[in-house]
């Protein structure tokens, strides 16, 4: 689990300070505010892992990427390329490892990873990273020059030099070095790769759905940032048994996408089967009343080809991983986007998932307040934020969120000026009543 992050220089964040995320983390605000770039940032840091075969120790990404940012002067705010990029993000790891550092064995359940990022003829290079383990007697391992260096939390003004390191990447996956060195960063290096793999996203652009599905019987490690492998997840964990777990049983994927279809009353009922084109050819069929004729999903409204891959990836991803959603209500109707609080609720709370997502939907957000005043979630399971811009520079104000879930700080206008509006149009009945009486 992520427990934070914090940019400097990203973008249009001159210095965003630390954003705390918690199991469900809501990121609103106009548009472009920087909500998004927020989330580009641990997409950036994932596309960089998954693509650790490539030379650059930081990938902007292509058109194909999750994100796509250019280069590091596009990307540096102000575009002052003498500037330096400042990473962060805290976690939580699955599994606790220990690191050697000398003679000393730590153990490490969570750390904090920093990074910074300069540029030296035009590419990109790394000028320190550290990696903190522990919040007051704080181990430090610090990566500088190819050099590896420890900071005990007894002599902390101290560095102990470890060895030399050459690395390949922003986070510390290296090339060459001593063992000293390598027996520093390793487990970091490899939670880190572990903590994104475990890290989903969706984008809110999906691709259109179709009458007919081709399935080769592959098994995709998850739906892809367009949604374009719904259809062979849910027929992956048909065949490999996949269940998930709900109010204490186990019960196949496909059911609770049924069931969801269904409360959300977007389906009566929902079928995934073979065509009679071939064997590898399947169709998802869509009942919408208990007496209206199976369609096919192309035949059905346009929400619900958009929504169905959000809801494949809440239950598909593994447990314990840490999805991105961006825009997960577009083109639903304000009751099913109010529903879509409860699914996620659902999902951080039986399938110990993460859920990071930007909207612009008041109708969730206020199903969450409605349930953390039901005590359905507590209060310290969500965070959520504003994000604005002010004259090109993003800032971001946390809501402050009771038990009861009333929120104490709205900024001014937060989703438009709903009371100016039904003053100026009563005011504009009045007048146009007294025109017709005059």
């Amino acid at each position: 689990m992520i427990t934070h992050i914090k940019l400097k220089n990203f973008k249009s964040w001159e210095d965003s300070g630390e954003v705390t995320l918690a199991p469900l983390t809501g990121f609103f605000g106009t548009n472009s505010s920087g909500k998004s770039s927020l989330l580009q940032m641990l997409l950036l840091l994932k596309q960089t892992v998954e693509s650790s075969t490539l030379e650059e120790v930081i990938f902007f990404g292509t058109e194909n990427s999750l994100v796509n940012l250019g280069s590091f002067r596009e990307v540096i705010h102000g575009h002052d390329s003498e500037a330096t990029l400042e990473l962060e993000f805290g976690c939580k790891v699955q599994k606790p490892f220990t690191i050697k550092v000398s003679d000393e064995a730590i153990d490490v359940g969570s750390f904090i990873f920093e990074t910074s990022i300069g540029e030296a003829n035009r590419n990109p290079v790394v000028k320190n990273i550290c990696y903190t383990v522990g919040t007051e007697a704080n181990h430090n391992i610090i990566w500088q020059n190819d050099e590896i260096y420890y900071q005990n939390p007894e002599n902390p003004g101290v560095n102990n030099y470890l060895g030399n390191l050459k690395i390949k990447s922003f986070y510390g996956s290296y090339e060459a070095g001593t063992i000293r060195a390598f027996k520093a960063v390793q487990g970091f290096s490899f939670a880190f790769e572990q903590l994104f793999f475990s890290l989903y996203y969706l984008g809110p652009t999906r691709v259109d759905p179709r009458r007919v599905y081709g399935w080769a019987g592959g098994h995709p490690a998850h739906i892809r940032q367009w949604g374009n492998q719904t259809v062979d997840a849910l027929l992956s964990a048909r065949v490999r048994k996949l269940k998930t777990l709900h109010q204490e049983k186990e019960m196949p994927i496909e059911n609770r996408v049924s069931h969801w279809l269904q409360e959300m009353e977007l389906a009566h009922s929902f079928s995934l089967d073979w065509t009679s084109q071939g064997a590898k050819e399947y169709e998802v069929r869509i009942q919408k009343t208990s007496s209206s004729p199976p369609v096919t999903l192309v035949d059905m409204g346009y929400g619900l080809g958009q929504f169905l891959p959000v809801l494949v990836l809440c239950y598909y991803a593994p447990e314990g991983s840490t999805l991105i959603l961006e825009q997960p209500g577009i083109h639903l109707h304000p009751k099913v986007q109010s529903q879509l609080a409860d699914l996620l609720i659902e999902v951080i709370t039986e399938r110990n998932l993460q859920v990071l997502i930007e909207s612009h939907s008041e109708h969730l957000l206020n199903r969450l307040q409605r349930r953390v005043a039901e005590e359905k979630i507590a209060a310290d399971q969500t965070a959520l934020y504003f994000c604005r811009n002010d004259e090109g520079v993003s800032n971001i104000d946390r809501l402050k969120m009771d038990e009861f879930g009333n929120i104490t700080n709205w900024p001014e206008n937060f989703f438009g000026d709903e009371m100016g509006d039904l003053f100026a149009m009563t005011k504009a009945q009045r007048e146009r009543q007294k025109k017709a009486e005059g």
